[in-house]
């Protein structure tokens, strides 16, 4: 063998060694930019104080600022689509929560499979909703109003946080289970909703227990149920609205962080490893119970079952009360 060609060889070799280590390379180097977080809810509200909460902490764990981007509209599809677009490689993520997943649902038009086009990277808390009411709403309990109800239809309205909710699907849920007909009242956002049940003009809401938990205390609402299985723990004496009435009922808002389809396994594992790291932060736990969240980590393969499930149930809440994105 000439000179040359030996020469070439090496080359050659020397070339294709380097090509088939440069992938490992890259990932060992992630994340060597800003990561950008969107989260397809408006900036104010319980949703985006999580995920500035949530991008301040991940910056410590990775060593690289996590830029929240609020991108709202349609329901949370135009958010969830944004990241459906972008490259898979872990620097566009989406704050996951349940109306990106049931707007699929309620709209023909939305293209993305929620199962199919996001990888699941962690589930990261959970919290339940309640059914609140005014002062003046005779009934107490559960079971008293679902009765008031069957006996006098449309005789209340409950408001929620929008069409296309989990607020909207629980309200709608439990007409159906209960077969009453309370008239649903969508709010832009959960806020108006709130302001009217405290002014009287709506007698119920179904809203995330946080905010409305002082009012409860002072004895301007009344805290109903909740829609979870498990009963909250701000609210001990409050009845689940499973074990008042109607068993299996489950309607949870959650907070997870998906990438695009297609992300690699590797950069997946080192951002649910940073997830759990400040899941299990004291401070970070003791933010979410003030803000009456609990703190529910799931790894990639477990949050992608929890995705699953839940977007069943909500598929099923649909057809069977036959719900509209109208």
């Amino acid at each position: 063998m000439t000179a040359s060609r030996r020469w070439l060889l090496q080359a050659l070799s020397a070339s294709m060694m380097a090509g088939l280590a440069a992938p490992a390379t890259q990932a060992s180097e992630y994340p060597n930019r800003p990561v950008t977080l969107v989260v397809p809810i408006a900036p104010g509200g319980g949703v985006d104080a999580l995920a500035r909460i949530l991008a301040e902490r991940l910056r410590g764990k990775l060593g690289q600022s996590v830029l929240v981007e609020n991108r709202p509209g349609a329901g949370s599809v135009i958010g969830a689509t944004s990241v459906v677009k972008s490259a898979a490689d872990g620097y566009t993520l989406l704050l996951l929560e349940p109306a990106a997943i049931i707007a699929k649902w309620l709209n023909k038009n939305v293209t993305y499979d929620v199962e199919t086009d996001f990888d699941p990277v962690a589930l990261v808390a959970t919290q339940p909703l309640v059914l609140f009411a005014h002062p003046s709403v005779a009934s107490s309990t559960l079971p008293e109003l679902i009765e008031t109800c069957r006996q006098r239809p449309k005789l209340y309205s409950v408001g929620t946080a929008g069409v296309g909710s989990p607020h909207h699907l629980a309200a709608l849920w439990l007409n159906d289970a209960a077969k009453i007909d309370i008239v649903h009242q969508p709010y832009r956002g959960a806020g108006p909703a709130l302001n009217d049940l405290l002014g009287g003009h709506i007698p119920l809401i179904w809203a995330l227990p946080a905010p409305v938990l002082p009012y409860v205390a002072d004895g301007r609402v009344k805290a109903i149920a909740v829609s979870t299985t498990r009963r909250f723990v701000l609210l001990p004496q409050t009845p689940t609205v499973a074990e008042a009435s109607i068993p299996g009922f489950d309607v949870e808002f959650f907070y997870g962080v998906a990438a695009p389809a297609g992300t690699p396994a590797d950069i997946k594992s080192q951002l649910s490893k940073a997830l759990l790291e400040v899941t299990r932060e004291p401070g970070f736990a003791s933010q979410m119970t003030g803000m009456g969240i609990d703190v529910a980590f799931r790894n990639p393969d477990s949050f992608r079952s929890f995705v699953r499930e839940n977007n069943q149930r909500f598929a099923n809440i649909v057809r069977s009360t036959g719900a509209t994105g109208d």
